[in-house]
């Protein structure tokens, strides 16, 4: 699997070429469970499918930007782990030429200090364009782009990691709330189709892959499951859980949901949440339900069957 990234910038001069610049790095993502004082080298490979650039490799360190998996990468490297190049003629932080339509091999070299705390340590190694001067007399558009392959680091002196989760929210999004004996009794339309929010907060000290699933419940006893889509939760964050057939983050007036279910409701229904993160893991639960009433279908019935008197009496009032 390859993360690639196009852009086209132009702007405005006498003479202009445009550069398209087009790269791609894989493996987009990778995932590190080590022993202090050990390192590892990791092949990533680069490729140029746009102009002939010139690129600058270098590392840097990321955190969790919001519950949606966004990252926001940090000005400085930070932590004690070392990265170099194994290549003998490209180094980090120092420029190098790519030809257009071709690839180089980047020989990732990680080092894990003998006295580093047990944790996650997370990176980017980023592959960033470098504009070149311009052709004499020619204007020059120059695309500027960065790609990157994250890098999550679990150092453990036992193999062990921590599981620490708990479900920040897990709830369904209504626009009518009604307070019933210090309850909120969220309600809905028959034919409204229901959005579902299951966020998972992570308070340990490593990432974790929630597992499970999501059931739907009604009043005449019929099931519905929803496979929980498993993504990693770094580690003192929280993030929005997908489910099943839902493969996208939906929205709903802008916020993001887990689950949309569709189909026609009726009575009392009764959400759940089982959530594992593997073997021997603890296991987290959370529930909610929601009431549903054809109101819309049986306002238009009522309308239907005034107009349909008014009608009536004004027929035989005119005989």
């Amino acid at each position: 699997m390859t993360a690639g990234v196009v852009f086209l910038l132009l702007t405005f001069a006498p003479k202009v070429s445009a550069q398209q610049v087009s790269l791609g790095i894989s493996p987009p993502l990778l995932e590190v469970l080590i022993k202090p004082g050990k390192s590892i080298m990791v092949a990533y490979n680069l490729e140029n499918s746009g102009d002939p650039v010139h690129i600058n490799v270098k590392m840097a360190s990321f955190e969790p930007k919001d519950n949606l998996g966004n990252v926001r990468i940090k000005d400085q490297l930070e932590g004690p782990i070392r990265f170099n190049l194994d290549n003998s003629d490209i180094e980090l932080n120092t420029p190098f030429f790519l030809k257009s339509l071709s690839s180089q091999q980047l020989l990732l070299r990680i080092r894990i200090p003998e006295n580093i705390e047990n944790g996650d340590y997370y990176y980017s190694l980023l592959a960033e364009t470098v504009p070149s001067a311009s052709t004499e007399g020619i204007g020059s558009a120059q695309a500027k782009a960065t790609i990157g392959s994250n890098i999550l680091i679990t150092v453990t002196n036992s193999g062990m990691v921590e599981v620490k989760p708990k479900i920040a929210l897990f709830d369904v999004l209504a626009k009518i709330k009604l307070k019933l004996f210090n309850k909120s009794l969220k309600i809905f339309d028959s034919f409204d189709k229901i959005p579902i929010v299951l966020i998972v907060e992570n308070k340990g000290k490593n990432l974790i892959k929630p597992q499970g699933e999501i059931k739907l419940k009604g009043s005449f006893g019929l099931t519905s499951k929803y496979d929980i889509i498993s993504k990693n939760i770094l580690s003192q964050s929280q993030r929005l859980i997908e489910a099943t057939p839902s493969a996208n983050l939906n929205q709903i007036n802008s916020t993001p949901t887990s689950l949309i279910v569709s189909g026609f409701f009726t009575g009392l229904y009764h959400l759940s949440a089982n959530v594992n993160f593997g073997e021997n893991s603890p296991q987290i639960f959370a529930s909610a339900s929601f009431f549903a009433f054809p109101f819309k279908l049986l306002f238009g019935l009522i309308i239907v069957i005034v107009g349909t008197i008014y009608i009536i009496k004004r027929f035989f009032s005119d005989q």
